[in-house]
């Protein structure tokens, strides 16, 4: 059985730091690659930044580009996410997703995730 939880959200002031967690079952994160969107209240889902642990392969956005940190400890089947200096405009929640490495490092950009996790908030505070 699939499983992504999503854990470590809070409520931080701007500047501040939080490290987001997706602890996965089911399968083995040299297979996958693992994303991390955000959907703020009333805008779309956002891409936020994707990693193959097996092809030592990171993607992320633009806008957290410096200063989000995207990692992955194999051996715990664990994907973080570590943000820093965070802005006001990150405030969203966030969900980790799964989709198969066997459909080529792009997959998150050309194809639906196969797996989703329950998201956790982030609300970065003025």
């Amino acid at each position: 059985d699939v499983q992504l939880q999503a854990s470590g959200g809070g409520l931080v002031q701007a500047g501040g730091s939080l490290r987001l967690s997706c602890r996965v079952s089911g399968f083995t994160l040299d297979d996958y690659i693992i994303c991390w969107f955000r959907q703020a209240t009333g805008k779309e889902r956002e891409r936020v930044s994707c990693i193959s642990s097996s092809k030592s392969a990171t993607y992320y956005t633009d806008s957290v580009k410096g200063r989000f940190t995207i990692s992955s400890d194999n051996a715990e089947n664990t994907v973080y996410l570590q943000m820093n200096s965070l802005k006001l405009e990150d405030t969203a929640v966030y969900y980790c997703a799964a989709i198969s490495l066997g459909r080529g490092w792009g997959a998150f950009i050309l194809h639906d995730m196969d797996f989703w996790g329950e998201g956790t908030q982030v609300t970065v505070s003025s």
